[in-house]
């Protein structure tokens, strides 16, 4: 399996943001139950555990992961169901994602958005993004998970090329 990239940057009034999105043939409710209850996380991405509430800190554990590491996320904002903003600070840096959702004709878009700190190295945080993006997609749709090594270092070129728009 060869994934397009699909990852784009996009100048904001406080930095940069790495804007990813993905469409389902599926209800905005039931999208928002992907990215937000623990079991339905923890079948992409990362189980979760504690109070999901705005200001509410979290304790996220990366099931997919060599080790399952786990570490604090801070719920910044939460509105059912639109709109996700989350913060957590792990050995590679700081963490500051945003899930918009829309539904429009049966289909539901979400976007995705890194708040990228400076120096943020896009070359890895690009293509695991869109790992865990197709992970999602393929919970919802019921088909095997997609391979790591197909998105790093196959995208790095890609990435590396990106310009802020």
């Amino acid at each position: 399996m060869k994934p397009t990239p699909t990852g784009r940057l996009l100048a904001t009034a406080t930095g940069t943001d790495l804007h990813l999105t993905r469409q389902y043939k599926a209800t905005i409710e039931d999208v928002w139950a992907s990215i937000t209850e623990p079991e339905r996380t923890a079948r992409w991405f990362a189980h979760w555990s504690g109070e999901g509430r705005p200001g509410a800190t979290v304790r996220l554990t990366l099931v997919h992961e060599d080790g399952q590491p786990e570490s604090d996320m801070t719920i910044i904002a939460c509105e059912p169901p639109r709109r996700l903003e989350v913060e957590t600070v792990d050995e590679y840096g700081r963490w500051h994602l945003e899930a918009r959702l829309d539904e429009a004709d049966g289909v539901t878009t979400l976007t995705f958005l890194h708040h990228l700190d400076p120096g943020t190295d896009v070359t890895t945080t690009g293509p695991g993004w869109e790992y865990y993006l197709d992970r999602l997609s393929a919970s919802r749709e019921g088909t095997p998970a997609p391979d790591f090594d197909d998105y790093y270092p196959a995208q790095v070129e890609y990435y590396r090329s990106l310009s802020v728009g």
